[in-house]
């Protein structure tokens, strides 16, 4: 074969190997979160009402592509969907499990017994006085009944109890607890059961890496498994920030919340990269504070070197999640982009975060590439 030959087949065959990496690399970059994490967890998203109308197509397009699971933000809420004692709005709510349905996912429902948002209707009568253990107890079966009841089949896992201890462990005074004594919660995973057996139950909460916490909901746990009550599942609520929780106080809570024979899920994750007014790190919705321009520092945009940061940090997480595939079923964000999380709001209003896998315009931030990669690189749990 003469020189001339040697060089059109080498440079033939170094095309035909580019084309193939290129068709490789473009394929691997085609997969999505779901894909990714098939076989290991679900992954899933918070859906808010102008998302459940069909009013935000662009999110909505992220949602189908790369979610598996959605969970109601708001429109599930008790003040929302039973606003009076005899009246309930299911509108926003069915049209929530419909796409859910449509779009195969696993549904989940939050939340039936929570101290906020909840309506007020509930603990007073018509003079406005408490009312009696017996009413409440009445009034909270006929609650998780109806909804759950509506939904019987559909929806595949319910937040029964949400934020019912404190971070000392102990176990908050809500009116649910001051009227009915803290029964309320053996009493609210009852009801949800007896209106649905095949349904998953769960008890939801925060700053669940706090070991004072973490003991506190292990108590509460063992209690209602020694009265034969029905509990599949603990949601260890993700807010997190960039130095905050100790990621090895997480990962001891999750072990031990597996330890009880649950399953555990990440239910409400996100990463505030903004300061904190007070150094607290819990998500209590009735903390507020004042705007000052020091506590939103990149209104505009992310500095580099936090934008690095925020997706090691991200990624250190997911990687945790993957070590312990074997326990958990779910993990879920609590929104589909920056622009619509609570954490712009939450705790002072009017600022500018950047806590989500997708930002304002619904593209994937760096890090989304590096999540998918470390997932289909990690072995599927036995």
């Amino acid at each position: 074969m003469g020189r001339h030959w040697i060089v059109v087949l080498a440079t033939l065959l170094t095309l035909v190997a580019c084309h193939s990496t290129s068709k490789n690399q473009n394929s691997n970059d085609a997969v999505t979160l779901k894909d990714a994490f098939t076989g290991k967890f679900y992954i899933g998203t918070a859906l808010n009402a102008r998302q459940i109308m069909g009013l935000d197509s662009q999110a909505i397009r992220v949602v189908k592509k790369q979610f598996n699971s959605i969970v109601a933000e708001n429109c599930m809420k008790s003040a929302l969907i039973h606003p009076e004692e005899n009246q309930f709005n299911f509108t926003l709510a069915d049209k929530f499990v419909e796409f859910g349905e449509k779009h195969h996912m696993f549904i989940v429902g939050h939340t039936l017994i929570w101290h906020s948002q909840a309506p007020r209707w509930f603990f007073v009568d018509d003079q406005g006085n408490d009312v009696s253990r017996n009413v409440l107890i009445a009034r909270m079966k006929k609650h998780i009944s109806t909804v759950v009841g509506r939904y019987k089949g559909r929806v595949k896992g319910w937040d029964v109890v949400n934020e019912a201890v404190l971070d000392d462990g102990s176990l908050r005074k809500s009116k649910f607890y001051q009227i009915i004594g803290p029964d309320f919660i053996k009493l609210a995973f009852e009801f949800a059961h007896e209106a649905d057996p095949n349904a998953e139950l769960y008890y939801n909460d925060y700053s669940m890496a706090n070991p004072q916490k973490r003991e506190g909901v292990i108590r509460m746990v063992k209690e209602l498994q020694s009265e034969g009550v029905r509990i599949d599942g603990i949601g260890m609520q993700g807010h997190i920030g960039l130095t905050h929780p100790d990621i090895d106080e997480f990962e001891k809570s999750l072990e031990a919340f597996a330890n009880l024979g649950v399953k555990i899920n990440i239910s409400e994750l996100d990463l505030s990269v903004l300061p904190n007014p007070d150094f607290h790190t819990g998500a209590n919705v009735s903390d507020n504070f004042k705007y000052d321009k020091k506590l939103n520092p990149y209104a505009e945009a992310l500095p580099d070197s936090v934008a690095q940061a925020f997706n090691q940090r991200y990624l250190d997480f997911f990687k945790l999640f993957l070590k312990h595939q074997d326990v958990i079923e779910r993990v879920t964000l609590w929104g589909v982009n920056d622009g619509q999380s609570w954490k712009n709001n939450w705790p002072v209003r009017g600022r500018t975060d950047y806590p989500l896998l997708f930002d304002r315009n619904n593209q994937p931030k760096p890090v989304v590439k590096e999540i998918i990669d470390a997932a289909m690189n990690y072995p599927k749990a036995d």
